[in-house]
């Protein structure tokens, strides 16, 4: 593929692990969250609409309500211990809790404890997904170097995707069949266990490594021969470790995960609950009907991954924004004139192809971090965006679209996307100082410097 083709055999396999590995984690992560209309329905009490839309919130969100904390675990682990072991235990984790999932009894045999049970599942998935996804991001990061590494990390984003639209289409063959949806939770059981033995092939990232090697010799040297005969290597070393992170860069980072959760619930779940209670969709129709959007969501994913190439990623985002704007902008009045599936999922196609993803720059951000505290900020910002905008969004918008109809959605919408805007202008500044550190008047030269990309 392109510029994949020049990377070496060990880190084209470390690649096509990777991408396998979090094909197979988000196909059981996002099991539940696309079968949600269905599941609710078996795993909690029959209630009114209202509270139906508050348990589908509470469903949704505890998967990723307990991500920071998940995020603060597997970043120590990732930042100490290594990059390849973290996202083995994640993957494992994952396996587990789908096939308690696919055991539990439902509400109907046991009451309020297949709630609590299937909770609990959903909110260990999350915590062990953040782990997972950044850990693969991070690990190709500094295994690469620009513009592969933009295509490399891009490619686990767009990995996730394809596992998410393989759920659902798993699901909708499924439910189609006739078969049990506990089948397909066995399947994904399976999968991860498949996953976690592929990742096991992995080998530490050299950057890391490195870096952990020459600590070790410090260390052991200040233990050997005294503090004097080891100061040099001390002080070649300590700033390795004692590099602070930039406050801005954090705050930049965490407003750039703001933007895609609610375009992402808008979309699939605010729009699922207009099918069934606006077009009469029953629970297997709205999953069909979701799948044919995720393929959408994945071709367009890989489209922008693959334009980086040619285009540098932080323009493909800015130029999505020019997009994404108007229609956010018009989405009160769009969704109040749709009369027809077919125009709500052109509505959603839109919506999830230029809503505001850090797909395909993510490397940017990540590569900003300290090597020894990348794993543990860059997840724990991340997961605490995840966790707050979902939360925010699935039981906001339940009472804001109550209050206002469809108007209410902006109140979520305008303040994440501003907030984007301002994570990929404040990276883009750092791109360019890193550039050009002087503030010299030089051109970019192609795939060189910090761009890597021709004219502006």
């Amino acid at each position: 593929m392109g510029l994949l083709s020049t990377l070496d055999r060990e880190k084209k396999e470390a690649i096509g692990l990777l991408q396998i590995g979090t094909f197979l984690e988000y196909f059981d992560l996002m099991l539940y969250v696309h079968m949600a209309v269905v599941l609710n329905d078996l795993f909690f009490p029959k209630t009114d609409p209202f509270t139906s839309q508050l348990l589908t919130a509470f469903a949704f969100s505890s998967t990723f309500v307990f991500k920071p904390f998940g995020s603060l675990l597997f970043g120590y682990l990732g930042d100490h211990i290594g990059r390849k072991a973290t996202v083995v235990i994640t993957t494992m984790i994952m396996s587990v809790t789908c096939f308690v999932m696919a055991i539990l009894p439902t509400y109907a045999q046991i009451g309020i404890s297949a709630s609590i049970g299937i909770t609990v599942c959903r909110m260990l998935q999350g915590i062990s997904s953040l782990g997972e996804s950044v850990g693969s991001e991070i690990y190709l990061s500094e295994i690469t170097k620009p513009p592969v590494r933009y295509t490399a990390v891009g490619l686990i984003g767009t990995a996730g995707a394809f596992g998410s639209m393989a759920s659902l289409g798993a699901a909708d063959a499924l439910m189609a069949l006739g078969l049990n949806w506990r089948f397909v939770f066995f399947l994904g059981a399976l999968i991860a266990i498949i996953g976690t033995m592929a990742r096991t092939r992995l080998r530490e990232t050299p950057e890391f490594a490195d870096m952990k090697r020459r600590l070790q010799i410090a260390v052991e040297a200040t233990r050997r021969e005294g503090l004097a005969q080891a100061a040099d290597l001390l002080k070649s070393t300590s700033h390795i470790w004692k590099e602070r992170v930039e406050v801005k860069t954090a705050i930049a980072y965490f407003f750039a995960f703001c933007g895609f959760p609610v375009c992402f619930y808008i979309s699939y779940m605010y729009c699922g609950t207009l099918l069934k209670h606006d077009f009469g969709f029953t629970g297997q129709q709205v999953v069909a009907h979701n799948f044919i959007l995720s393929v959408f969501n994945f071709i367009g994913l890989l489209a922008f991954v693959l334009l980086t190439y040619k285009v540098y990623p932080l323009k493909l985002l800015k130029a999505k924004l020019y997009i994404y704007y108007p229609f956010i902008l018009l989405t009160p009045i769009l969704l109040g004139a749709i009369k027809s599936p077919v125009l709500l999922v052109i509505f959603q196609i839109v919506g999830v192809v230029f809503g505001p993803s850090t797909i395909p720059a993510k490397a940017i951000f990540l590569i900003h971090f300290p090597i020894f505290k990348r794993f543990t900020y860059a997840g724990f910002i991340a997961a605490l965006a995840h966790a707050m905008v979902y939360v925010l969004t699935s039981f906001g918008l339940v009472y804001l679209t109550d209050m206002l109809g469809h108007w209410g959605l902006l109140i979520i919408t305008l303040p994440t996307t501003i907030g984007f805007t301002f994570a990929v202008n404040y990276f883009d500044r750092l791109e360019k100082a890193a550039e050009n550190p002087k503030g010299l008047n030089i051109k970019k030269t192609a795939f060189k410097g910090a761009a890597n990309y021709s004219g502006k």
